[in-house]
Formats: C-alpha cells, structure tokens, sequence
C-alpha cells in the first residue's frame, strides 16, 4: 500500500501546516521528561526546511478541560524545539486569530511558528469545521505526522484536509507506522508471535480475535491472564480478573484451539500480598494462587516458556506489558520479555513494539533501539490492527 509522502513534494517557498504530536509529558517546572515525540518529527521538519519553506506546527498537550490552562501551553516546549531543530522557532499564544495569523504570513523560509495548544478550543476535539477552516488559513500544504491521534476525528486531525485537496500528506512518522504496521498485517513472515499484556481483556478483545486469524502463537500475559486462569478453573486469589469476560476467555481458548494457534498463557506468576513495591512477595502457579494474595508479574516456568517461543519467531508483534512494571519487584517478566524480543530481532525477526506501555517498558530497559519498531500511538496501532478505518488516515487518502 502506498501512501502520498512529503517526499513527492518540493517545499520551496510555501508553508506547511503539520500536524504533530508533541504531547510529552512535563516536570512541575514544565521541563520535558521525555522528548521521544518532538524529536520523531524531526525528519519531516528538517526536510521541508531544507526544501526552502517554512512550517507551523500545531500539536495539542494534556487534557485541559477549561480553556487556556498554563501548565498545559506548548510554549514550555520553544526553547527545546529550537534546540532540537537548530532552527528560529517564533510562538503564537494562540492557535488561531490575528496573531497567529500575523506571524504565519511572515514565516521567512527556513522558521518555525509553534502554535498554541489546540485543545484549549473545545472545537478541536468536537472536530469543528469553522475551526479547522481558521488552522488551514495558516498553511499552504497540509502535512499530518501525528499518528497517535489519527485515530480521532479532530478538527486539526482530520478535517482540516479537506481545505487541501491538492495539497495534502503524510509525514515521515505517519508513513512509516503504518508501513510497519502494514508489515505485521499483511507481510508478516511465520513463525508469527503476538504478544498480548496489560489490564484488561475487554481493551484487547478485537485484536485477539484478529490475530487468532494471523498467527502461530498467541502469548497472553499481564492482569488479563487471570481472567484466562480462572475461566480455566484456577483460584487466582484476589488477582484482577473480568468476572463478565470469563464467557468470552473460553470463546477466545477454542477460537485458539480451532484454528491450530499455540494460545499460551502463563504457567505461574509472582505474587503479592498487597499492590505495592513493599508487599510480601512469593510465587505460585497461575491455577493456585492463594487467597488474599494476587498475580502481579509472569513467573519463571511462563518466561522460560516464552523465551523458547520468541527465539524460533520470525515476526513479532508486542502489545501490553507482562506485569506492574513501573514496581521494580514486578518489572522481571517485561524485562525478560524485552530481551527475548531483541534477541530475536538481532536473530533476523521483525519486532514491532506497540506504542503504549510497550513503548514505555522497551524505553525503561534502554531497548527501543534494539528492536525494528516502536509505535508512538498506543490506541492509534491498536484500531488500526483491528481492521478500523482511521480517520487520519482515510482523510489524506480521499
């Protein structure tokens, strides 16, 4: 599948209005912990500047839920922008109206204007056309290279394209994620494993499904494991469990069984006497877990199991951590997974990582550059491996 690149495209001379996602996370004295997000768009930026146009940016930060909040102002992220960039980077203290008007008019080749947080307008979310009327005055190409928010139909997301009908395209960070998605959806090399983590069932329940059609082994780990436990029996002591999801846990063990997927679930798991770094800790298998004491990380029988798996894959894809990870106590089976995902990739396997927890935990390990990919977008990935049309997305193809 190809997708209509900035490639394709020579800037000189115009302004383009980009899309990013630079929604990174801020210290209380507004200092940016994690910068992962601003330096992705870094290729697309440094093209079109090289190319001899100019850029306005527009992103939006946090979730302000009244307007104007300043703890959430994208002006906390100028000095870094230009750092990074090496490039004059000018604000607008908002992102639509005379000023932001005034500044982008006057853009020179080869500058920055940073606008202010779009979300501060309830038109952004509420994907207003009036709205994105305004933000496409500011350009003369529209570029979006925010695929953790294409999955929203917001106004600077989505229907802002349709000011740009001839002029309208993907960044560097929007193609390549869905090429590496593309990769694992329809070229994925067998043996093909899809690791499965994190809370809840319920959030996974239509990639499971999908991937039940794709794949060899199918790896479940995290909180949702014990919703598989104890719709097999086992007592899981005060683990997480969806009491309402035990119906479809089965349904999802004979989709499994039916379709010769090898679906593998954890054989024991570490356990606490309480959801805290300082509780009692033991071990126990996943079918016998003491009252008052809960799952909170894969134990060593289920790693070993799965680090035999990973080794003989040949496309991998990772979604959800194995346990609580942030805890220290509880990060060794997401470690161990990790590892065994990079060895795998220095073995010839494409690795890609899920955005999310996912991402966070490779981070944690120092192993993002390790493995073939890490998505930005979490929920973005995971709707567009469900087989969902994302907005984003369709509103630069159409």
């Amino acid at each position: 599948m190809s997708f209509p690149t900035i490639n394709q495209f020579n800037f000189n001379q115009k302004r383009a209005l980009i899309r990013v996602d630079f929604n990174v996370p801020l210290n209380a004295d507004f200092e940016i912990t994690d910068d992962t997000r601003m330096r992705a768009a870094i290729p697309t930026i440094q093209k079109i500047l090289n190319d001899g146009g100019s850029i306005v940016l527009m992103s939006h930060l946090g979730r302000p839920k009244e307007g104007p909040t300043p703890k959430y102002s994208l002006v906390h992220l100028v000095n870094h922008l230009a750092e990074i960039t090496q490039a004059t980077v000018k604000f607008a203290d908002d992102c639509i109206g005379e000023n932001a008007n005034q500044l982008a008019q006057h853009l020179q080749a080869g500058e920055i204007l940073l606008l202010e947080n779009l979300r501060f307008y309830k038109e952004e979310e509420k994907g207003d056309v009036a709205f994105a009327k305004k933000l496409a005055a500011l350009g003369d190409v529209y570029v979006n290279d925010a695929f953790g928010t294409a999955h929203r139909a917001h106004a600077s997301t989505t229907i802002v394209a349709q000011f740009f009908p001839e002029n309208k395209m993907f960044g560097y960070v929007m193609a390549s994620e869905l090429a590496n998605a593309e990769k694992v959806l329809h070229a994925a090399v067998k043996p093909y494993t899809a690791i499965m983590g994190g809370a809840k069932v319920s959030d996974k329940i239509l990639l499971i499904e999908k991937l039940i059609d794709r794949v060899d082994h199918l790896i479940i780990g995290g909180g949702m494991a014990y919703t598989f436990a104890k719709a097999l029996g086992g007592n899981i002591g005060s683990s997480l469990v969806e009491e309402d999801k035990i119906p479809l846990a089965l349904s999802l063990i004979q989709q499994a069984k039916d379709k010769g997927v090898n679906l593998c679930l954890p054989i024991d798991s570490v356990i606490a006497d309480a959801f805290s770094n300082d509780a009692n800790i033991s071990t126990a298998m996943n079918n016998a877990i003491p009252d008052g004491w809960m799952g909170l990380d894969i134990g060593e029988k289920s790693i070993q199991v799965i680090e035999e798996i990973l080794a003989q894959s040949k496309t991998i894809l990772w979604n959800g951590p194995m346990g609580v990870f942030e805890m220290s106590n509880f990060e060794t089976g997401t470690k161990a997974v990790a590892i065994a995902v990079v060895k795998a990739t220095q073995a010839g396997a494409f690795s890609l990582i899920g955005g999310g927890d996912s991402a966070a935990a490779v981070a944690k390990f120092n192993l993002s550059e390790q493995v073939s990919y890490v998505s930005t977008g979490g929920g973005a990935l995971l709707e567009y491996m469900e087989g969902k049309v994302l907005p984003g997305v369709a509103a630069i193809l159409s």
